[in-house]
């Protein structure tokens, strides 16, 4: 029997998921992409839930980088916010403690579950080749913002869905469904009506959206959450 995928933008009942099953947090701007660079520079990178996690994260390694945002405003004491453009254009190694409003929040959420991950525009075909020889059913899950499903989540979590159903997986439900008939094959400058990129826009963080533009599929890893960490995933059994 063909596994299944579904699409989701809450964690309600996903604690009523089936054992074992993949979940896959999605954030496409910017907390997510901002992970995967970090981690695809050869940094350790810690996501934390709320500014104390931050703050004693750090507090355990003196040579932190502190990056993110609350509300879209980056804390006093963090070097640069949760940019994975800023964060790209550094030459050094440091581990990174990242923050985010609503991204770093999901992976705190799931980061119990045996088989779980992040994925963004610039690994979803690895992440696509991952889950398919993992073999298990899996969730995607998009960062919402007050409740909304943004465009670039939907995008980000179809085709990887997508990608999953050409691989022998079936749609969870009609919802997941839909959302694959209408993004699956969107361009990626459809995310440009997002609200996330008006709102890089009001704030002058446009090097951002032009850095997510320029990096579709080139980090040829998935990337599971290990405890504190992201980490490059292990190759699947098969």
């Amino acid at each position: 029997m063909p596994q299944s995928v579904a699409i989701r933008c809450s964690l309600n009942g996903v604690e009523a998921l089936p054992a074992p099953q993949a979940l896959v947090a999605v954030d496409v701007i910017r907390a997510t992409t901002t992970a995967v660079t970090a981690v695809a520079m050869g940094r350790r990178c810690y996501p934390v839930a709320d500014l104390q996690a931050a703050l004693r994260q750090a507090a355990s390694m003196p040579d932190a980088l502190l990056a993110g945002e609350i509300g879209g405003v980056v804390p006093e004491g963090f070097m640069l916010s949760n940019s994975p453009a800023e964060l790209a254009a550094l030459n050094d190694r440091r581990p990174v403690v990242l923050l985010s409003s609503s991204g770093t929040r999901l992976i705190d959420a799931i980061r119990s579950f045996p088989f779980a991950y992040v994925a963004s525009f610039r690994n979803y075909r690895a992440t696509i080749r991952h889950l398919a020889q993992r073999g298990l059913p899996v969730t995607m899950i998009g960062a919402a913002t007050q409740g909304n499903f943004r465009p670039e989540d939907r995008m980000c979590c179809s085709w990887i869905a997508a990608g999953l159903i050409d691989a022998g997986y079936v749609a969870a439900d009609r919802r997941t469904a839909a959302l694959v008939r209408q993004w699956a094959s969107a361009s990626p400058l459809a995310l440009m009506r997002s609200p996330s990129v008006r709102y890089l826009r009001r704030s002058h963080q446009l090097h951002d959206l032009d850095f997510i533009l320029d990096h579709f599929d080139d980090v040829d890893s998935a990337f599971q959450i290990s405890g504190a960490e992201i980490v490059g995933a292990p190759p699947a059994e098969t």
